[in-house]
């Protein structure tokens, strides 16, 4: 039942307490709001990074020609690497169990590129039909490159959703219209956008065979890009990934004749083992965010238990009459832990009432490198607001079993 009585004294003491209730309560507090803040921005850092990751297929691997370093085979250093279409098909073929989709690429380079008299300034890229999928970009209107366009080196292209709002405001749609690029007529047959935001965007791109038949790109190639096939879990992900990145780069390594050491010639970027970096920085930083917040709340929790010990001494007099007249000592201990709980149970929700609702306004509007949308879940918080209460009590326990163990005569001789 519900003791008014009980709960009036507890006011009471806490009135006469106030400004070391308060500050002890601040204490708790402030270990709350720091502990569920900095749990937020550990989430929003972890939504950050992920964002980034999103740009491109999660199971992506990239791969493009450095210059070699080291002197390997009677080949002096300094020398240029330049993969060739016979790289890129014989790596599909010779990895093909392990490739999901696969696309070379060639930057058209020194391109000039029109609609009408107007002049246009974004890059031209020759792909694949597969490379829609690497980039993880979407179709908005019309259709992405297809293989019977790398077949026949059809001259059509694909612009993206920034071109369209940019060039193409006052047409319904696009696709059906010609770009000129370098003198040579391309029908636009399609309309994309990039998970990854309008950075991606200002790329033009036609298909991989027309771009080196038309432009002399004879069967040069600038990178290599694959998606691999899901994998069971993370790790799993990982291992397969890396053990692909391996095997591509020895490939290439003895095609080309490079140093096995030679870490320059081959440049192979491999995000599932950046991603696994940052994770594992992630869960360090998690950590001592923990660690900050908790060290916090125990501040608090030994404030809590220093009052108590406070309150205990003040009210020696008090207690000294109520085992007089008959009390006994649990509830002696009853009395002094409902202050505790009180204490910490009051700190402990106005810290997370603030903490959530700081969180909850400011949060989405929060958009930085590497931090989006700094959150918690609610129920982790809430159940180290009652793991604090707990605490709470069992730090006003000690001081109240020592006034349980208070003699009689002892307290009644306490000025």
């Amino acid at each position: 039942m519900f003791d008014l009585e009980r709960w009036q004294e507890i006011f009471d003491t806490i009135r006469k307490n106030k400004l070391r209730t308060f500050l002890t309560g601040l204490s708790v507090a402030s270990g709350i709001f720091i502990l569920v803040i900095l749990l937020g921005f550990g989430q929003g850092m972890q939504n950050g990074i992920a964002k980034e990751f999103e740009q491109d297929a999660a199971t992506s691997v990239w791969v493009w020609p450095g210059v070699t370093t080291i002197e390997y085979k009677g080949m002096n250093p300094g020398r240029p690497i330049q993969l060739r279409n016979e790289n890129y098909e014989f790596a599909a073929v010779l990895l093909e169990d392990q490739i999901e989709n696969k696309s070379p690429r060639l930057f058209v380079r020194n391109s000039f590129v029109n609609y009408g008299n107007e002049s246009l300034a974004y890059n031209v890229q020759g792909v694949s039909h597969q490379f829609q999928f690497i980039e993880n970009e979407f179709i908005s209107q019309g259709r992405f490159l297809n293989q019977q366009d790398e077949d026949t080196k059809a001259k059509v292209a694909i612009i993206s959703n920034k071109i369209n709002r940019e060039v193409f405001k006052e047409l319904e749609s696009p696709v059906g219209e010609f770009l000129d690029i370098s003198g040579i007529s391309f029908k636009i047959v399609g309309v994309y956008g990039d998970i990854g935001g309008e950075r991606e965007e200002d790329r033009i791109y036609i298909p991989i065979s027309t771009a080196q038949q038309v432009f002399n790109g004879a069967d040069k190639l600038n990178n290599l890009s694959y998606t691999l096939p899901p994998a069971e879990d993370f790790e799993a992900a990982v291992a397969q990934s890396i053990k692909f990145k391996n095997d591509l780069k020895s490939y290439l390594q003895k095609a080309h004749t490079v140093a096995p050491d030679d870490t320059s010639a081959i440049q192979i970027y491999n995000p599932m083992e950046e991603a696994k970096r940052f994770y594992s920085l992630m869960g360090g930083i998690k950590f001592f965010f923990w660690f900050v917040g908790v060290c916090t709340i125990i501040a608090g929790i030994v404030g809590v238990s220093n009052i108590m010990l406070i309150v205990v001494k003040e009210r020696t007099r008090e207690i000294g009459i109520r085992k007089a007249l008959g009390a006994k000592p649990w509830s002696i201990v009853g009395m002094i832990l409902h202050e505790a709980i009180f204490i910490t149970a009051i700190a402990g929700f106005s810290g997370l009432i603030l903490s959530m609702g700081l969180l909850e306004i400011v949060g989405p509007h929060v958009e930085v490198d590497y931090i989006l949308n700094p959150s918690v879940n609610f129920n982790v918080a809430l159940t180290t607001v009652f793991v604090l209460i707990f605490a709470g009590a069992i730090a006003g326990f000690f001081p109240a079993w020592r006034a349980a163990k208070i003699h009689v005569i002892e307290a009644l001789r306490d000025e």
